[in-house]
Order: C-alpha cells, then sequence, then structure tokens
C-alpha cells in the first residue's frame, strides 16, 4: 500500500506504508518503534531537551528559541504553534515555518541548511491580526494560516484565512517593528473563506480544502475552488479567486457529535457568494464576510456540532482519502472516509492503553493536534500541562480499517513534556527525510518558546546547539 502525506497531493512524495508497526527498547529505524510510557514524566530540570520518549534512543536539540531571538534583536512573539515545511519548489524542505498564537502575531521561517531563524511577518503596534494558529504548505507554493481568535478589533468577528504568497523571499523584521517592517512580505486575506476560529487547514488530493470552527459547537467545513486544480497548480488560476464553501451535516444536523453518513451543505454558490439567507460580517476593515458560525445555526444550513473541533489531517491510503479531526472537549478523534461521505469515532476514553491493555480512561484528555509520519502512522498531541500530563500517543491500526478495535490495536504514550507550564503544539514530520520531526514547546512558565528538533539515531543530525540561539542549526 502506497503512504502519501500531507494531502495526498499529486505533487507529493509517496512513501511505502508498512502493514504492521512495532517496538523496541532500544535502537530504532522507525518512529513507530517504541515502548508505550506507562504514565508522564514529570518535570524536567533542563528546558533544553524536555521531552521523556517511549524510545529513549530518540534524539532531542533546541534548534529555535524566543530568547534567542530577542538576543539577536530579530522581531519575535511568544506562543509558537503549528508548523510546515516548504513541501514543493526547487528548494523543497528547506525551510520550516512557524507561526505565533499570541496577540502579536506573526509567520517565522527557519532555514534548516544555515540554522537562521527569521520572522518574516508580523502584527504591527495597534494592528488587529491575531492569534495566527495553522500553518500549512499549499500545492502552489505559499503559506497559509488563520486567526483562532474570534473577538478583536472592537468587538467584530476576526477568525480570518491569510495567505503568505512570498515565504521564501519575505525578508526578515528586526526590532522595533514600525510601520514598515511588513513591506517585504505578500501578506493576504483571503476573504472568499468563511470566518471561523481557523484551525486545521488540509488539502485532499483533488484540492479541497478543509478548515473548522474551535468551538464548543463548531462544524466541519470544506472549499472548492471553481478553478481547475491543475490550472492551479501551474500557475494559471487563482485558487482562493472563486469557489464554493459547504458545512457537514449528518442527519437533520440536531444531533451533537453525530457519526454515519454525512453530506456537504452549501454556504455559498460556486463562485463564493453568500446564498439568500446566509449571515454576513462587516469588520472592522470594512470587509464583509460570511459569518462561518452564525450561519450554520439556521435551519437551511444547519451543521452538525462537534465540540471545539481543533487539528485535522488528511491520510491517504489504498488511493482514498481520509480526514482526522480531534474533538478537545469531548476527549475524541473523529475520522471521515472522504469518498464514501462517512464519519465515526476513532479514538475516545475507550480505547486501549498499548501500555496497559486497559482503556485508556482520563490518561487521555485534550486532544489536541494530529500528525501523521512517513509511514503513514497518527499522532494525537494532547492541550494538558507541562511537566504534569502532557503527552504525544501514537495510534496504532494494524490493519488499516479506520478502527482501533481489532486484537493488539490502541493508543500508545509516544512521548511527554516535562517543561512546566508549557503544551506540546506543532508535531510535524519531515516528509523528505524519514528520521527527522519537528515539535514546539508553546507558553511555558519561563516565556521561551523552542522549536525541538527530534532525530533517529544514526541520521547524523543531532548536533547540540546552544539552547538559546539557532545558529548552526540542523543539516539539510
Amino acid at each position: 500500500m502506497m503512504q502519501i502525506r500531507r494531502g495526498a497531493l499529486p505533487i507529493a512524495i509517496a512513501v511505502l506504508l508498512t502493514g504492521s508497526v512495532g517496538y523496541a527498547d532500544g535502537y530504532s529505524t522507525r518512529f513507530s518503534n517504541f515502548t508505550p510510557l506507562g504514565s508522564s514524566a514529570g518535570p524536567t530540570s533542563y528546558e533544553g531537551k524536555p521531552i521523556t520518549f517511549g524510545n529513549p534512543d530518540f534524539q532531542q536539540v533546541t534548534i529555535a528559541s524566543v530568547n534567542g531571538q530577542r538576543d539577536d534583536n530579530e522581531a519575535t512573539s511568544t506562543d509558537w504553534d503549528m508548523q510546515t515545511v516548504n513541501e514543493t519548489g526547487p528548494q523543497r524542505g528547506r525551510f520550516l515555518f512557524t507561526v505565533f498564537e499570541s496577540g502579536t502575531s506573526g509567520v517565522q521561517r527557519h532555514d534548516l541548511l544555515t540554522g537562521e531563524t527569521d520572522t518574516i511577518w508580523k502584527v504591527l503596534p495597534g494592528g488587529t491580526a491575531s492569534r495566527f494558529d495553522p500553518a500549512t504548505w499549499t500545492p502552489w507554493g505559499t503559506v497559509i494560516t488563520g486567526e483562532e481568535n474570534w473577538g478583536c478589533g472592537g468587538g467584530n468577528a476576526c477568525g480570518r484565512l491569510f495567505e503568505l504568497k512570498n515565504p521564501l523571499t519575505a525578508p526578515a523584521i528586526y526590532e522595533p517593528v514600525d510601520a514598515t517592517s511588513n513591506d517585504g512580505a505578500e501578506l493576504v486575506h483571503q476573504n472568499i473563506i468563511p470566518r471561523t476560529s481557523q484551525e486545521g487547514l488540509q488539502f485532499d488530493k483533488a484540492g479541497n480544502l478543509y478548515f473548522i470552527d474551535e468551538l464548543n459547537g463548531g462544524c466541519l467545513y470544506k472549499y472548492t475552488p471553481a478553478a481547475p486544480f491543475v490550472a492551479v497548480l501551474f500557475g494559471r488560476a487563482d485558487y482562493f479567486g472563486a469557489g464554493q464553501s459547504f458545512v457537514l451535516r449528518v442527519g437533520d444536523g440536531n444531533t451533537p457529535n453525530a457519526t454515519g453518513a454525512y453530506e456537504w451543505v452549501p454556504l455559498t454558490d460556486r463562485r463564493g457568494a453568500p446564498l439568500p439567507g446566509a449571515i454576513t460580517i462587516t469588520d472592522f476593515s470594512g470587509a464583509v464576510s460570511l459569518d462561518g458560525r452564525a450561519t450554520p445555526d439556521l435551519p437551511a444550513f444547519k451543521c452538525t456540532d462537534y465540540q471545539r473541533p481543533e487539528d485535522a489531517q488528511i491520510q491517504n491510503s489504498r488511493g482514498r482519502d481520509y480526514l482526522y479531526v480531534t474533538t478537545t472537549t469531548t476527549n475524541e478523534v473523529y475520522r471521515l472516509d472522504l469518498q464514501a461521505n462517512r464519519i465515526s469515532v476513532f479514538v475516545n476514553r475507550n480505547t486501549i492503553d498499548l501500555a496497559t491493555g486497559l482503556a485508556v480512561g482520563s490518561g487521555l484528555a485534550s486532544p489536541d493536534n494530529l500528525a501523521l509520519d512517513n509511514d503513514g502512522n497518527l499522532y494525537i498531541v494532547e492541550d494538558r500541562g507541562g511537566g504534569v500530563d502532557d503527552d504525544i500517543w501514537f495510534a496504532k491500526d494494524l490493519n488499516g480499517d479506520g478502527d482501533l478495535l481489532d486484537a493488539g490495536e490502541g493508543i500508545g504514550r509516544w512521548a511527554s513534556n516535562g517543561t512546566l507550564g508549557s503544551e506540546f503544539t506543532g508535531l510535524y514530520f519531515d516528509p523528505f527525510n524519514g528520521d527527522r520531526a519537528w515539535v514546539n514547546i508553546q507558553h511555558p512558565a519561563s516565556d521561551n518558546d523552542r522549536t525541538i528538533e527530534i532525530t533517529i539515531p544514526g541520521a547524523g543530525r543531532g548536533r547540540d546547539h546552544d539552547d538559546d540561539h539557532d545558529h548552526g542549526g540542523s543539516r539539510w
């Protein structure tokens, strides 16, 4: 079976998906080789290497940090969140992009060849962009992100989706940030996408974009461009120039957290204009947008409510696309079969803990981010207290049937975060190197957010760094 990562795009790299997952106490050649931790690790004494792994041979090193950026007079911010590399183009795989979820939002670019880390866009003093959460590389070579924040600018909704059109060439920004600091960056609000608390931006192989509304009672959405996707890929059409948005409904939409057959209910016409009866927002800048939160509460557009959906991840298996979505409040992961139009529960508190053979129960709480390794295995990242119970779980689906109900299947605690006051976020596996991944340590008590590079022994990239300086970083 072939596994095509991150949206199964025609230009993505295909990797071989193994039929089973094993565990080993020592040297491993895959991230799936580990012994599940029986409990969270507790606080670390050293924030530079804060992770306890189920395989103690996995290596970790800080490649960027807030303190390192400030020492070099680089513009930065706190609350480092989701990550992506440039997945296409002639320099593909060289740059790692991170967004800031703080009120002073921004986009950061780390050069994996030189170790340089630069902020390349940052909200200006008095600006309104707030709390960037997702970071996704587009198939045509840009970065998209969005505002998790719903209320800003005098109470008008935020929830915008932004596209950074020149992520590779936007210049570095230094302190002090002023009115001209962002002049070299082409960050565009793509107003055709409905306003929601934006998270979980994912493309399927046909070019549809999926996104969510992070809310108790939030919906799941799809955007389909009007232009043929191949025309977008070859630069002959604008993906966001025109297109139709939909919301997911199971049955009549009145049963929260429903599973089974679903349909995509249109919110706009094929060009992107709100359908009659839909609710719009006029924001502080005068932009008129579809209200993606209020409109699906109307009977004509009723969605199925889920409880604080957060991240999403596309998996392609045997030529079919599956979308996984976390719901933080109900401690679940859902799986959408995008060809069969069916949604099911993939993980919940009844799922077996591979360390004990019993239901995981409260051991799993507040699942937030998702990630896929190069073998197609799913990882679930919790939004909990670092140094207490903040963990990353590995989902072991031996036969790839979309449930964890068969013998030997379940979830295992893959890693535990020891940095007090923080949480794991932005776990991302290098699509060009199966021996490497990255994760962010967000909002620690020390205020020194950092990016940790994770490698497998023998890969030759585990060189130590000065903990608060990112120069001389990992090799690309």
